[in-house]
C-alpha cells in the first residue's frame, strides 16, 4: 500500500512509520520539518512539508494514496493547561484533520481509508460501568476536543472514504509518553496514586496500538470509533501498584486532588477522572492483544529498559 502519515514523527507515529516501511509499504510522511528525513527519502519514503492547516501544494501527494493515517496533534501533557495551551491542543487536531479531509476531497483518486486518531477522553469522566464505543460523548475540555476532532474526520465519509477513529488510551512504552512522567517519582520513593486512586485508567501498550492501526488498515470491516485500549482496564491505584512492583519501589499515599489542581491547573481534570473503556469492537472482530494485562506490559517494558542499559527514568 501507499500510505500518507501525518504525525509520523511522534511517540506513536515514529514506530508506526518504521513498522510500515519494514512491511514494505510506500510512505508519504507529512511533517513540519522534513529536512531530517531527506537523507532517507527514496522510493519507499517521501518526506513532505506541511503546516497542518493550509493547502499549499502538499495535498497533491495524496493523489495516488491508498490510505491516510493522522496522528497529528500537540501532546496532551506537554505543559500546564493555560488558555493558550488548550487552544493549541484543540487547534492542532481540528485544523490538521480538516486540512487532510479537504485534501482527500480534492484529489481525483480517493484513498480507501482514513485512520484518524482520537482518545478515550471523548467519553469524559465515567466513574462506574464499562464504556463501549456506542457510549455518548461526555463533558469537559477533552471530551469537547475529541468530539470536534472526530466530526472533522467523519467529513471524509461524504467522499466515500472509510473512516476509523481509534479512541486511544494512555500509551505505555519506554522513552516518552505517560511513563516518562510517572517513573521519576517512583524512582525516588515518592510515587503514588493521583487523587482518590479509584478513577479508571484505560491503557494500551504501544506495540498493541501499532497492531490495532495496522488491523484497521487491512480489515475492511472496521469503521467508526474503535476503543484502542487493553481489554483489562485498571484503576489509578491498581496502575500505580503495578508500576511500583515493576520498579521495585513502594506505592505511597495518594497525591490529593487539590494539590494536582494547584500544580497542573485544568490539566488535573484529565488525571482525576477516567472511564472503564473496553475494546468491544476489536473483541467482536477477533483482534488478539499481545499485552492484555498491565503486569505483563510493564514487565516487558522494564525488561527492555534493563537490557538496553538505560536508566528507568525513560
Amino acid at each position: 500500500m501507499k500510505i500518507a502519515v501525518a504525525g509520523g514523527t511522534g511517540f506513536v507515529g515514529k514506530v508506526l512509520t518504521e513498522t510500515l516501511l519494514q512491511q514494505g509499504h510506500e510512505l508519504v510522511l507529512l511533517t513540519r520539518n522534513p529536512e531530517p528525513y531527506r537523507q532517507f527519502s527514496g522510493r519507499m519514503l517521501k518526506a513532505v512539508a506541511w503546516d497542518g492547516r493550509i493547502l499549499n501544494g502538499w495535498e497533491r501527494q495524496l493523489e495516488s494514496i491508498d490510505a491516510v493515517v493522522n496522528l497529528a496533534g500537540e501532546p496532551i501533557a506537554a505543559r500546564r493547561w493555560t488558555a493558550e495551551q488548550k487552544r493549541r491542543i484543540a487547534d492542532s487536531r481540528i485544523f490538521a484533520t480538516r486540512a487532510l479531509v479537504l485534501a482527500i476531497k480534492g484529489v481525483q483518486r480517493k484513498p480507501g481509508i482514513l485512520v484518524n486518531a482520537s482518545a478515550v477522553g471523548y467519553y469524559g469522566n465515567v466513574p462506574e460501568g464499562e464504556v463501549q464505543e456506542t457510549a455518548a460523548a461526555g463533558n469537559g475540555f477533552l471530551a469537547e476536543v475529541c468530539a470536534a476532532w472526530e466530526r472533522e474526520a467523519l467529513e471524509a465519509e461524504k467522499a466515500g472514504v472509510r473512516v476509523v477513529l481509534p479512541r486511544i488510551g494512555i500509551v505505555l512504552e519506554q522513552g516518552d509518553g505517560a511513563l516518562a512522567k510517572m517513573i521519576p517519582p517512583f524512582r525516588f520513593y515518592a510515587g503514588g496514586p493521583l487523587g482518590s486512586g479509584k478513577q479508571w485508567m484505560p491503557w494500551i501498550h504501544r506495540e498493541d496500538l501499532i497492531r490495532i492501526i495496522l488491523f484497521c488498515l487491512s480489515d475492511r470491516c472496521v469503521s467508526g470509533p474503535v476503543n484502542a485500549v487493553a481489554p483489562k482496564p485498571v484503576t489509578m491505584k491498581e496502575f500505580c501498584a503495578g508500576l511500583g512492583k515493576a520498579l521495585h519501589r513502594p506505592n505511597w499515599a495518594p497525591v490529593p486532588g487539590f494539590v494536582l489542581k494547584l500544580i497542573l491547573g485544568d490539566m488535573a481534570e484529565m488525571l482525576l477522572g477516567g472511564q472503564q473503556a473496553v475494546p468491544e469492537k476489536l473483541r467482536m472482530l477477533g483482534f488478539k492483544f499481545q499485552y492484555p494485562f498491565l503486569d505483563d506490559a510493564l514487565s516487558a517494558i522494564f525488561t527492555d529498559l534493563r537490557a538496553s542499559g538505560r536508566p528507568n527514568s525513560a
